[in-house]
């Protein structure tokens, strides 16, 4: 089967780390957030995949290739300038002749794509939309379905007054190619906004299908250090690379950990980290490829990308440090702080 990853967003909500590079590529357990979406696909069995891309396409073509690292056949289509959700995929409408799968390239999740697509044939239903019950349905687009599971209408972020339902449209679709019917060419137009409505109003067989598993729209910085505290606490079933040593601790090939250093799981040390005397990782602490913490450093709760210099006797907690930055000794990085790529901090 074929799938369509939406990956032309901006994220624009997770800057200052998405200055540099596209949402997607996003790290999430030293892997790009798009990687995890890719090899879901691939064990559910879409081989043929069609990616949506806009800003800085070119990371994600020159990451991903022609998919065959990845067991997949990989294409792009390129918007010139955003189409929408709906209007991104009929840019690709060419490829996609039968039913096809659209998901986005910057969620994290494990649900079961097969039992989707299942419900979606035995409804005969022209589009399905994968459900899932939230705690806060203030956050989300809220679905209200009947209880043979077609839907009844939308909610875009109601209000406590008109919440009826918990079910959030996770934003994965199940589609026929009559679909693309309802989205007009060249105009921005969303699936939740526009087509879905438009097909409700046709009285056509639109289903909701509420799913098991995990979810997560990494679509804010405290969602981004949520999603890797659900990976190393395994409620997400996603690859961590790197061999397990003890308990919840993953360290990468060439990592270098000093004897003196102590390290508390769970952890991740990426590829070729070095961590010096005295130093103290404590849970949550992700370190990318080329990591050095210095003697004495602390880091705690915190996600540090790429070639970022932790210096002697440095303190770090609840933060995301961007690629290539250096933190100079007795540094203090708090919670909730964010640092961009490439930064100096004396």
């Amino acid at each position: 089967m074929r799938a369509v990853i939406l990956a032309g967003g901006e994220g624009t909500r997770l800057r200052p780390l998405t200055s540099n590079q596209p949402k997607p590529m996003m790290p999430l357990a030293n892997r790009p957030m798009m990687e995890h979406v890719v090899r879901l696909l691939a064990n559910h069995g879409f081989d043929d995949i069609v990616v949506t891309v806009a800003f800085l396409a070119n990371q994600i073509r020159d990451y991903f290739g022609d998919g065959s690292d990845f067991g997949v056949r990989m294409r792009y289509a390129t918007e010139e300038t955003p189409l929408g959700t709906a209007g991104s995929v009929l840019n690709a409408a060419e490829e996609l002749d039968d039913t096809f799968l659209v998901i986005s390239g910057d969620v994290l999740t494990d649900i079961d794509l097969s039992a989707i697509v299942k419900a979606h044939h035995d409804a005969g239903a022209l589009a399905s939309i994968a459900l899932k019950r939230v705690e806060n349905p203030l956050e989300f687009a809220i679905v209200i379905t009947r209880p043979d599971g077609t839907i009844e209408r939308f909610l875009e972020k109601p209000s406590w007054g008109e919440v009826f339902s918990d079910t959030a449209n996770t934003g994965i679709y199940v589609l026929e190619p009559g679909v693309f019917d309802y989205i007009h060419p060249g105009e921005v137009v969303d699936f939740a906004g526009d087509v879905f409505p438009a097909i409700l109003e046709k009285k056509l067989p639109l289903i909701g299908t509420v799913v098991d598993g995990y979810w997560e729209d990494v679509g804010t910085l405290e969602a981004y250090l949520r999603a890797h505290q659900d990976v190393l606490d395994r409620r997400v079933h996603v690859d961590i690379e790197g061999f397990r040593i003890g308990e919840g601790i993953w360290l990468g090939e060439g990592a270098d950990v000093d004897p003196t250093a102590r390290i508390e799981g769970p952890v991740v040390i990426g590829d070729n980290c070095r961590i010096e005397p005295g130093a103290h990782l404590r849970e949550y602490t992700v370190l990318g490829t080329d990591v050095v913490v210095k003697a004495d450093a602390f880091v705690e709760r915190s996600v540090c990308h790429d070639h970022v210099y932790v210096g002697p006797s440095a303190r770090l907690r609840g933060c995301v440090i961007g690629r290539s930055t250096d933190l100079r000794a007795n540094a203090r990085i708090e919670e909730g702080v964010v640092v961009g790529d490439e930064c100096f901090v004396g």
